[in-house]
This record gives C-alpha cells, structure tokens and sequence, in this order.
C-alpha cells in the first residue's frame, strides 16, 4: 500500500498516455506554426518555407521538452520549499532558453555555415529567452499538474484500501460479538437438555457439530456470503435443537418465497433474529409462542425482504437504543444494524416493530 500523498512508483507502462499527448500538443504546435508562417497565394513554395522554418524553430523545445519531465519529478519528490521550488525552476527556465539557442545554433551552423548561424542567433536571442522561459513554464506546468494528479489519485487510493481494511476489520469484530453469543446460548441449551432427556442432548450435539461448522467456515471471511437457503438450512437446525427443549411450545410459521433461496446475505443474518425471538418471544411464557419467518422479493428494486416476526410480550421500543449496554435483545440487533453500515454502505435496511404486548418484529431489506 502506498503511502498517502505520495507519488506512485515510476511504471513505463501508465507514463504511455502521457507521452502520446506530449506528442500531439507537439504536432499541433508545429501544425499552428506552419499555418501562422504559410502564405498560400504565393505558391506552394513558400508552404515548404513555412514546414522549414517551423521545423528548424520548434525541434529543440520539444526535444528538451522531454528531459522536463524527469526533472519535475525529481522536484514533486524532493524535499523542497516553495521558494526552493521557485527558484530550480527559474534556473531550468533560463536553461531552457540557453539550450534551445543552442541547438538553434548548431542546427543553422551545420546547414548553413557560422555566418548564417551568427547572424540568425544575434536576432533572436532575445525572443529565444523569453520564448525559452514561456516554453519551459507551459511544459512544466503540465507535467506538475499530471503529477499532482497521479499523487491525489495514490493517496485517494490508499485512503480507499486503509478504509476497507478497517470496514474489514470492523465486520470481523462483529461477527465476533455474534457467533460467542449465538454459542453461549446455544450450550445452554445443550447443558439444560442433558439433565432432562441424555438421549436427545446425544442427537442434538451431532446437529450441533453442523451448526459449529457453519459459523467456523462464517468467520473465514466476515464480508462473504451465503445463499440465504444456506442461512435458513442452519436456523433450521437451531430450531431443531430448542425445539427438543422447548416441545411442542414452539411453533414455526415458514413462508419463504423459493425464488429468494439463491439470493446472498451476510452470514448468521437471520439466526440471531430467530434466536432472539425464541429467548424473548417463547421460552418464558408458559403457552409458548408463534415465529413467523418470511422472504420475498421487493416489487420495485427486487431487493431481498425478510423478516422474522413473534407473538411474544414485545418491549419498550426505547430499549433497543444500541447505546444502552443492557438493552433487551441489543447485542444481535446493535451488531447486526453496524454491520449493514459497513457492509452495504448504508443501502441495506433494518426496521424493528414492537411495543410491551404486541410482539416483535424485524424487517431487513437487502440489496442483491
């Protein structure tokens, strides 16, 4: 991971869009040049004139245009101050200038003797410095502009990773609070049912182990999925084992849509509903209880609907604040809330409806 607000690490390969636009700015330039120096109605001898002259003038700037590159990045890495910076390039500027005067030279001299070269370099050498620094200003100034953006992007980039791992790291401390809780309950269970029926606590710990596996293979990743045919096949065999505590005072009403079975959710979603339900809704009352489960499709994002629904006393609604360290059923619900925060980036919803005698119900609504 690359460290925020620095420059990227040099690759040849991404430098390739940057040196195909060098090359048309450069094209275009040469092109306007010969536009600018063309006289048509003359013939097409002095179109020649003008690809000379344009050609002769413009190859040393976009030659050492080149070399500019480099050095800025040599100045976005160092440690300079801004008037450290200012002044490197006010010297590189006045270079520039000098060596584009320079190549000027040798190339007239090469072509057309010193004489020819002496005179053309006395009669544009003050156009040649100042054109020399507007030149090396425009370039650098592009190459600085790229090179701020590449090193927004790296930080924004590194910015985004160090955010997911945390998110990561976070849905991991979630899934911690629920598979300790969903255990601790669940051995319970295990423990009150083997002072009543030995025979059955057997059956019920071989239904366990599968359960067990089931949330080991959870927390290998917090952020995967499961099918939701996955998650109801456990919640099923949670059920079976506090049914053969609770008999015939449980009651499941299933109404799961088979088109939803294949869409995914976040592991030990619904179970902890249902276990909520069970302890809350069911085992302290006498008569027992009804736990309505549902899945659908929603008519107009097809988003995944469930919901998992009691007949139980309900509670104050006030006592679901996750804040409250003590709330009712807030552990499963407080973790399951943050961890579709995370997760879905606040596109998953949760609605909880209850009041103190009129049952307890939880409405999910998840993207697929």
């Amino acid at each position: 991971m690359s460290t925020p607000g620095a420059l990227p690490p040099h690759d040849s390969a991404s430098d390739r869009p940057l040196w195909l636009a060098y090359g048309g700015a450069c094209l275009l330039s040469w092109l306007l040049y010969v536009l600018a120096g063309a006289e048509f109605q003359r013939g097409l001898w002095q179109l020649w004139e003008a690809v000379y002259q344009a050609t002769l003038s413009l190859w040393p700037p976009m030659l050492l245009g080149i070399a500019v590159y480099p050095w800025v990045r040599m100045l976005q890495r160092g440690e300079f101050s801004p008037a450290g910076v200012a002044v490197l390039h006010t010297v590189a500027a006045l270079a520039f200038g000098v060596l584009w005067q320079v190549c000027e030279f040798t190339s007239a001299w090469l072509l057309f003797g010193s004489d020819h070269a002496s005179a053309v370099l006395m009669q544009t050498l003050l156009w040649r410095a100042i054109w020399g620094v507007v030149v090396y200003a425009a370039i650098a100034t592009g190459f600085t502009a790229l090179l701020q953006t590449r090193r927004a992007r790296s930080a924004a980039l590194a910015a985004a990773q160090a955010e997911s791992a945390l998110a990561r790291a976070e849905l991991a401390a979630i899934s911690g609070k629920l598979n300790p809780h969903f255990l601790f309950n669940t051995l319970n269970s295990l423990i009150a049912l083997t002072r009543k029926d030995a025979h059955a606590a057997e059956a019920a710990l071989m239904r366990f182990s599968g359960m067990l596996r089931y949330v080991l293979d959870s927390k290998r990743s917090a952020a995967d999925r499961v099918a939701l045919a996955d998650e109801v096949e456990f919640v099923r065999d949670y059920l079976a084992l506090e049914s053969l505590r609770l008999g015939s005072r449980l009651h499941i009403d299933w109404q799961l849509d088979p088109a939803t079975l294949q869409d995914e959710i976040p592991p030990l979603t619904l179970q902890p509903l249902v276990e909520n339900s069970v302890l809350h809704g069911v085992a302290p009352r006498l008569k027992g209880g009804i736990i309505s489960i549902r899945s659908g499709h929603n008519a107009m994002n097809q988003g995944l609907e469930l919901s998992v629904e009691d007949d139980g006393p309900g509670c104050d609604p006030a006592q679901l604040d996750e804040r409250a360290g003590n709330a009712r059923r807030g552990i499963g619900l407080a973790a399951l809330r943050r961890r579709f925060a995370i997760d879905y980036d606040g596109r998953a919803r949760m609605n909880v409806r209850t009041a103190p005698g009129a049952g307890f119900r939880v409405d999910l609504w998840i993207p697929q």
